[in-house]
């Protein structure tokens, strides 16, 4: 069972206005920006070589303070939003991000996917969808929670990931909160070991998180959950560590290659116009091209050619072996 309700208003939307900013900035958008796009050959978006990650051993998790929450923040990641409604985290290559958004005084029969929906149409998916719920472990201060799938995409990328919803109820009202792993589907994978459980590690530093007042008092430092997080965080972290060991007799330029290749989401290519520095670019497009300025993109469609109604010179971009 899906749901996929279209929204004409948008009631309970103090934190959306605030969301929309940062989360249309985060994961699962089309990166091609309106200044540079006369710049870039039709049917191509203009990527940004990736940073090299670190080689070294496991990443672990960090916890971060900000006005109103105590978070859980991976190594490299970045806040988009921290208010008092909402809190935002970006993965460093935008292609994923944790949502945290609630609201104290929601009336205590308001439907709980439709709660979950509108608080994600801030990211102006296309085609949301939510699966039937499924019984959750609630975060300190809630009462209960549900446990979503979730699918849409944005600009034609798919995405999924999951969200839970968490209930407080009081009397006639309740604060409801919603936690959210989200990413583009190719890398969803990799994130859903982790990902949920790093989205869930938030608690309230200040009474005034959601307008209600001593909701998620927590010590994150102690916490089970947060420990558990932490150990999924470095195991992934680590996962490439073994084939390292296993392959000694390989160069260990090639090594740490492959290893920013599986723990980043990118892949190594070879630039034409500079054969000795490979460049690492995110695993978005199957196919790149680079111009004589040092302008990357990239495309999914095989047959395309930047050279077409172009004055650069586009070269494409053969995978490093």
């Amino acid at each position: 069972m899906t749901y996929a309700w279209r929204m004409t208003t948008t009631p309970l939307s103090h934190p959306r206005a605030a969301l929309r900013w940062s989360l249309a900035l985060s994961a699962c958008v089309a990166f091609s920006g309106a200044l540079a796009a006369q710049a870039v050959p039709k049917g191509f978006t203009e990527v940004k070589p990736v940073r090299a990650a670190s080689s070294g051993g496991g990443q672990n998790l960090q916890l971060a303070n900000g006005q109103f929450f105590t978070y859980a923040l991976p190594q490299g990641w970045r806040v988009g939003e921290d208010g008092q409604f909402a809190l935002t985290l970006v993965a460093p290559d935008n292609k994923a991000l944790t949502v945290m958004v609630g609201n104290a005084g929601v009336p205590i029969n308001y439907p709980p996917a439709q709660y979950v929906y509108e608080k994600l149409m801030a990211i102006q998916p296309q085609g949301l969808q939510l699966s039937a719920p499924r019984p959750a472990k609630p975060i300190a201060g809630f009462a209960q929670a549900l446990e979503y799938q979730v699918k849409y995409s944005v600009n034609g990328v798919p995405c999924q990931g999951m969200a839970t919803l968490h209930v407080a109820p009081a009397y006639d009202t309740a604060v409801m909160a919603v936690t959210a792993a989200l990413s583009e589907a190719r890398q969803w994978p990799g994130y859903s070991t982790w990902l949920p459980l790093v989205s869930a590690q938030v608690a309230a530093r200040n009474g005034a998180a959601f307008g209600a007042r001593g909701v998620m008092q927590q010590n994150l430092r102690n916490s089970t959950a947060y420990a558990q997080a932490a150990k999924e965080y470095r195991d992934w972290s680590q996962k490439t560590q073994q084939a390292v060991t296993d392959q000694r007799n390989v160069s260990n330029e090639r090594n740490n290659q492959h290893f920013r290749e599986a723990l980043g989401n990118v892949q190594t290519y070879n630039n034409p116009y500079d054969s000795r520095t490979p460049v690492e670019l995110p695993n978005t497009y199957q196919y790149y091209w680079v111009n004589e300025n040092g302008t990357y993109v990239g495309t999914n469609d095989p047959g395309a050619n930047p050279n077409a109604g172009s004055t650069k010179d586009w070269r494409q971009m053969p995978k490093r072996q």
